[in-house]
C-alpha cells in the first residue's frame, strides 16, 4: 500500500475516480463479471443513466470505466503507483456530477501500490486483460460492438498521453508506456493486433486533438443530459 498525496487525490477525483466509499454503491468489478448478475447490473446502469436501452447503457458505462483506466496509466507514469486491488475491491457507485446522475469508480484506497516503470510491459498487459474482461461482461448481455467500447477507453488515453508526452517531468516514462500500448505483442491474448495503434493510425496524440479520430459513435447523444460529441463520426 502507498499513501496518495493531496495532489493525486484531487487528480483522481476530478476524473471520476474516488478514494472514499460510494454513498450509493451499485456493484463491484467482481459482480459485473459474474455470468449470473450481468443482465441485472446492466439494467441498474440503464436506470441510473436513463439510457433508452442496454446498448447505450453499456457504452455509457464503458466511458466511465475508461476514465479509471486512464487514471491508472497517469498514476503509474507520473508516480510509479498503480491500483492492484481485487475485483471485489473496485466498486461502482451512483453520484451526481455536473448536474447529471452518473456512475463513477471507487477503488479501495489501499489497493494503490508502488510499481516501477521497468514493469510497464506487464502493467500494460494486465490492464488490457482487465479492460477486455469488462468488455466481455458488457457484451454478454448487450448488443454492442467491441470497437465502440475500446474507442470509449482510447478517447481518454489520447488526451492524457497528449498531456504527459508534452510534460518534461514524465515524457520519457509516458513514451515507454505509450510504445507498449502500440506493440502488437503486448495485446496477444486480447487481440491479433494493437487496437490502440489502429486507433492512432500512425499519429501522435497531440496531432489528433480536435480531429475526428473515432470510427464509431460512443452513443452519448442518446443519454439524457449528455450531447453528441463535437467530433462524432456521425456528425454532419
Amino acid at each position: 500500500m502507498t499513501t496518495l498525496t493531496a495532489n493525486q487525490i484531487q487528480q483522481l477525483h476530478s476524473n471520476g475516480v474516488y478514494t472514499t466509499p460510494p454513498e450509493h454503491p451499485l456493484f463491484t468489478l467482481e459482480t459485473l463479471s459474474s455470468p449470473t448478475d450481468g443482465k441485472d447490473l446492466l439494467t441498474v446502469l440503464q436506470t441510473v443513466s436513463q439510457s433508452p436501452n442496454m446498448t447505450v447503457a453499456a457504452s455509457f458505462f464503458m466511458r466511465r470505466y475508461g476514465m479509471f483506466t486512464a487514471m491508472q496509466l497517469v498514476q503509474f507514469i507520473q508516480y510509479e503507483e498503480l491500483w492492484q486491488g481485487e475485483p471485489d475491491e473496485l466498486q461502482f457507485g451512483a453520484v451526481h456530477e455536473y448536474g447529471n446522475m452518473t456512475v463513477s469508480t471507487y477503488p479501495k484506497v489501499d489497493g494503490w501500490i508502488e510499481v516501477p516503470i521497468e514493469d510497464s510491459a506487464d502493467v500494460v498487459r494486465k490492464l488490457l486483460i482487465q479492460i477486455q474482461t469488462v468488455i466481455n461482461a458488457l457484451r454478454s448481455v448487450a448488443s454492442v460492438s467491441p470497437n465502440v467500447l475500446w474507442e470509449n477507453v482510447f478517447g481518454f488515453w489520447l488526451w492524457q498521453f497528449h498531456v504527459m508526452l508534452n510534460d518534461p517531468t514524465c515524457t520519457d516514462e509516458a513514451r515507454i508506456v505509450f510504445n507498449h500500448l502500440k506493440d502488437d505483442s503486448v495485446w496477444e491474448g486480447n487481440s491479433s493486433h494493437s487496437r490502440f495503434s489502429s486507433y492512432l493510425n500512425g499519429c501522435e496524440p497531440t496531432d489528433l486533438l480536435n480531429t475526428t479520430v473515432r470510427k464509431t459513435c460512443c452513443l452519448s447523444k442518446d443519454v439524457p443530459g449528455l450531447m453528441q460529441c463535437g467530433f462524432c463520426p456521425l456528425k454532419e
